[in-house]
Parts: C-alpha cells; structure tokens; sequence
C-alpha cells in the first residue's frame, strides 16, 4: 500500500462512522472526555498498525476501542481500591426526558461488570450480531450471548429499583427502562 491511500481508507471510515464510533466510546468510557481519549487512543494505535495491517480496519478499531476501554476499567479499579475515595461522577441531567431517560441508561451501564457492559453495546448500540460482537470481545459467541443475557436481565432490575435505594443512591428512579432506550425493539 502506498502512503495516501490508506489515510484516504481511514479518513472515508472515520466521515462515514466517526460520530457513531465516538458515541460507543462514549458509551464504553462513561464520560464525553473519556470517549474523546478512547478514540484518539484507538485511532493512533489503527494509525501505528495501518502499514501491516489486513482485512477490517472498522473492525481493527472497535477491537481497539473495547480492548483499551477495558485496560481503562482495570486502572479504575485499582485506584478505587487502594484510595477508596474515588467513584463514578455524577451525570448531570438537562431536564428534557430524552436525556433524562438516556442519563439513567449510562447510570445503569455503569453498575454493569465491563463484559455484560460491552455485550450490550456492541450488541444493542452498536446492532452487532452475535458473532460480530464476539470477535470485537475476542470472546466466544456463548459468552456474548450470556453475557448480554446477564447484563439485560440486572439493567431490568436496575430499572424497577425506587428513587434512593441503599446500595445505589444516584438516582436511578423507577419510571423503568424502555426497550428502545435499552437498544432492543418491541
């Protein structure tokens, strides 16, 4: 491959999905700013791998997106064990129920273990099929689909929960979360 053709592949994937892939980086990192940082990570390592790389590169950078939101998830959780100071931060709602209901979406992805996490968004975000999602995972196709299974099952208790309960005080009210906000249709 000669030099302006693979920047011209990567620029037509990042037009063509760029706010998409950054909205699943959002998803995976919990914040804007966290996403922002997940995908320009992602994108430098497609962009250091790009001369020997073969096949996908959409799939080279989803894998590369999921494997460095992971690392981020392990360094997290390291601190929070050692300081015991640190927790999630507070998403601050604008008022509309869009973003309310979207807001109480991410509050419960965050209580999710990274896997059950990143089988609903690959599976419902990001519409990948089973296989797909395995592949981006490097994980087998019974483990997404259990994974995801688990992950559906605690956002739905998640989502019965009162307004304050004991073991999560954020928020999270009862009014229940929808299909759609979950990614699946009825």
């Amino acid at each position: 491959m000669d030099g302006e053709q693979p920047i011209a592949v990567l620029e037509e994937l990042l037009a063509a999905k760029g706010n998409h892939l950054l909205r699943t980086a959002i998803l995976l990192a919990g914040s804007r700013s966290d996403g922002e940082d997940l995908l320009q990570s992602a994108l430098e390592r497609v962009i250091q791998r790009w001369p020997t790389m073969r096949g996908d590169p959409e799939g080279y950078l989803r894998r590369a997106l999921y494997h460095l939101a992971v690392d981020g998830w392990r360094r997290k959780k390291a601190w929070r064990q050692r300081l015991g100071l640190l927790g999630v931060p507070d998403l601050v709602p604008d008022g509309a129920d869009a973003v309310d209901q979207r807001d109480r979406v991410v509050r419960m992805l965050h209580l999710l273990p990274p896997q059950q996490r990143t089988a609903i968004v690959l599976r419902y975000w990001e519409d990948l099929s089973e296989a797909e999602a395995a592949r981006a995972m490097g994980c087998s196709v019974g483990t997404v689909k259990s994974a995801a299974s688990r992950g559906l099952r605690r956002l739905r208790e998640l989502s019965e929960l009162p307004g304050e309960s004991p073991d999560h005080a954020d928020g999270i009210n009862g009014r229940g979360l929808t299909a759609q906000a979950a990614g699946r249709t009825a």
